[in-house]
């Protein structure tokens, strides 16, 4: 089977430092959990990095820590994962869905301008795929509203706008290192600010409520524990140092399979000229009359991982039952919308001649 995406990371690659803390008998709280945020905060530019134990956990206390709750709301790009959805819902806090763009597939400025009302607390924007196209308008009515703008970037590691790197352009910025990502530890995740007031609730909440004091270890506030152990953040650590490098070859590769399907019914998720877009997903859409299912199926039988591109929150069953507010545009995209695999070496040619043979 051709996988959507293999990771960039060898055993060779930790097998010293995983020996070192086997050795150490220190598998957490030791050095590499302190290098890893360090890493990402001199790779993003931003002043502060904390870890978490996924992109979910990182939205969550984000949330937290703007003390979002009932009688609150929180506006959402609908077209993502519902763990972007699943945070606000969890507060008590009422999400708002947002239609986005059909050709960048993020979150459209008017749509936000039309649903902020005098309840908005939070604005959680999402790089859909790892495209950050959009987020400095977003960021620019945040900011005449004076609104936190969360930046879901689980995809994103990598992405840039104006030569200036994803974990710093958001008031709060959340990534995730699963599996599926360029980055991966296994699972996990990262909150990134450059706001020292932000930073410093974070460091309270994500140490169980706990600071420092004369009296030694002292809980002033209700907490959590998120913590990625040595291990996992020595994987992160070897993977960013060649991330450029990744997101060139992804890039490299979402052109060529561009070229060879623009006669086929299939166009690209489209980016600004100003961003770098680290292709965490290559997705198409449907330009024709493709059964986006169908093709999905056909490829699977021909030992080809697919899948859609990603989903429309607003019309999950229990989003659109509860509140019955379906966004058009990121319904269409649900349905329309297919992720092909991209990793290094994949064989795109093969991947093509599969979906020719589908009859498309």
């Amino acid at each position: 089977m051709m996988r959507l995406i293999k990771p960039y990371l060898t055993f060779e690659e930790v097998e010293r430092e995983f020996r070192e803390v086997f050795e150490s008998g220190m598998f957490t709280k030791g050095p590499y959990t302190k290098q890893f945020p360090q890493e990402l905060k001199n790779y993003t530019g931003s002043k502060h990095a904390f870890l978490a134990t996924s992109a979910t956990t990182a939205l969550s206390s984000c949330l937290k820590i703007l003390n979002i709750g009932s009688g609150d709301e929180v506006i959402v790009s609908d077209f993502s994962f519902p763990a972007s959805v699943n945070v606000i819902e969890d507060t008590g806090a009422r999400p708002v869905f947002a239609d986005v763009s059909l050709d960048t597939f993020n979150m459209l400025p008017e749509e936000l301008e039309r649903k902020i009302t005098d309840r908005t607390r939070a604005v959680i924007f999402v790089d859909a795929l790892g495209n950050p196209t959009g987020v400095l308008k977003i960021k620019e009515i945040c900011l005449s509203h004076d609104i936190p703008l969360i930046e879901d970037a689980a995809c994103s590691i990598g992405s840039s706008v104006d030569g200036n790197k994803v974990g710093n352009i958001a008031d709060l910025t959340c990534f995730s290192f699963h599996p599926r990502k360029l980055l991966t530890t296994g699972e996990g995740g990262a909150i990134l600010t450059s706001n020292g007031e932000y930073a410093e609730k974070l460091k309270v909440k994500l140490n169980h409520g706990a600071i420092f004091n004369e009296k030694g270890l002292d809980f002033v506030d209700y907490g959590y524990n998120f913590r990625l152990p040595d291990l996992q953040c020595i994987m992160g650590i070897a993977q960013l140092k060649k991330l450029d490098e990744i997101v060139a070859d992804r890039n490299r590769i979402q052109n060529r399979y561009t070229e060879l399907l623009e006669n086929y019914g299939l166009t690209p998720q489209r980016k600004d000229k100003n961003v770098v877009h680290n292709m965490q997903s290559v997705v198409f859409k449907n330009a024709g009359n493709i059964d986006v299912q169908a093709l999905i199926r056909h490829l699977k039988s021909c030992q080809i991982e697919a899948t859609i591109g990603t989903y429309s929150l607003s019309g999950c069953t229990y989003y659109k039952e509860k509140y019955n507010d379906v966004q058009k545009n990121s319904e269409w995209l649900f349905n329309n919308t297919i992720t092909l695999p991209c990793y290094e070496g994949v064989a795109v040619e093969v991947i093509i001649e599969a979906i020719k043979s589908h009859n498309i």
